[in-house]
């Protein structure tokens, strides 16, 4: 095949792809989108600058997308850079006060940032925020409890400055989405004095679009959506079945508050929430561009 043959079929077949989106593209018109941006794909520049790419491309064909991040391994770079010491009691990092300030300046300074000059890059225009800006997203200390499995006896475990979501108030990502803005959110909240309380990335994006009421909540993770019980991707499923899975214990592990996470967000009134993996290049447009996805949609129904 000559040079010029292959360049008329890579034309057809990106003419095609587009003309196939077309349909997507209508249904999500002026619809919210929450991604959920995190885990592998943020630390590879590749991939971090395509996902950046297809964010803008998501506004330029008239959806809202709202970019939700996290953090977690940056943190503990800078952590153990300046020789603080961290803990995790139930997979949650215990946040004193010295650790929360390094916490803040991570998420809401250099990822942000960074996640926003990406998408300004790519042509966007992009603003970073975190849950205290307008009060956004309001919360209180976190208080994990323990069972000891001897006595039955439950412990209560202070965190320090992890928090759960009280309240969103989505005024300020309103504002930004109705005109030619794209928001970036660090997963930072704010207590009624003031505290700063840091939040998992998955239960913010998942408020904030429950908040929102959505069209979709995507969470970008490191493995391909829930499997079942033979290791297989399971592509649709309802708020019943995925409950019936974790109960059942084909769903363990990390994936079970994911999970939840979806769950509470279709209940609240989000369209659909998907769980895919943002290892796959282009991941976003491959799910709400072609028939089948590429993760676990999971509905009320």
């Amino acid at each position: 095949m000559t040079e010029k043959s292959e360049t008329a079929r890579t034309m057809t077949s990106t003419a095609h792809m587009l003309s196939e989106a077309l349909p997507y593209m209508r249904k999500y018109a002026g619809q919210t989108i929450v991604i959920k941006f995190g885990g592998h794909a943020m630390g590879d520049d590749a991939l971090s600058e395509k996902f950046a790419r297809d964010i803008v491309l998501m506004k330029q064909v008239g959806m809202n997308p709202v970019v939700v991040h996290g953090g977690g391994p940056q943190i503990g770079s800078m952590l153990d850079r300046l020789k603080i010491k961290s803990e995790f009691v139930n997979g949650l990092r215990v946040t004193d006060r010295e650790t929360v300030d390094i916490v803040e300046m991570v998420l809401s300074g250099a990822i942000n940032k960074s996640i926003v000059s990406a998408i300004n890059r790519a042509g966007g225009r992009a603003v970073g925020l975190s849950g205290k800006d307008c009060n956004m997203v309001l919360a209180r200390k976190m208080l994990e409890v323990s069972t000891d499995p001897d006595s039955n006896i439950e412990k209560v475990l202070d965190l320090g400055f992890v928090g759960e979501i009280v309240e969103v108030d989505p005024h300020v990502v309103n504002v930004l989405t109705s005109s030619d803005l794209i928001p970036v959110i660090a997963p930072i909240g704010v207590g009624e004095g003031g505290e700063t309380y840091n939040i998992n990335a998955d239960t913010v994006a998942g408020a904030v679009a429950s908040a929102l009421k959505a069209k979709r909540l995507l969470l970008l993770t490191d493995v391909k959506g829930v499997l079942d019980g033979d290791g297989q991707l399971i592509t649709d499923m309802s708020a019943k079945q995925a409950r019936d899975l974790v109960e059942e214990g084909i769903v363990k592990g990390g994936m079970i508050p994911k999970l939840a996470t979806c769950l509470d967000s279709v209940e609240a009134g989000v369209g659909a929430a998907v769980i895919l993996d943002g290892r796959v290049e282009h991941a976003v447009l491959l799910e709400l561009f072609t028939d089948h996805g590429v993760g676990t949609l999971i509905e009320y129904v």
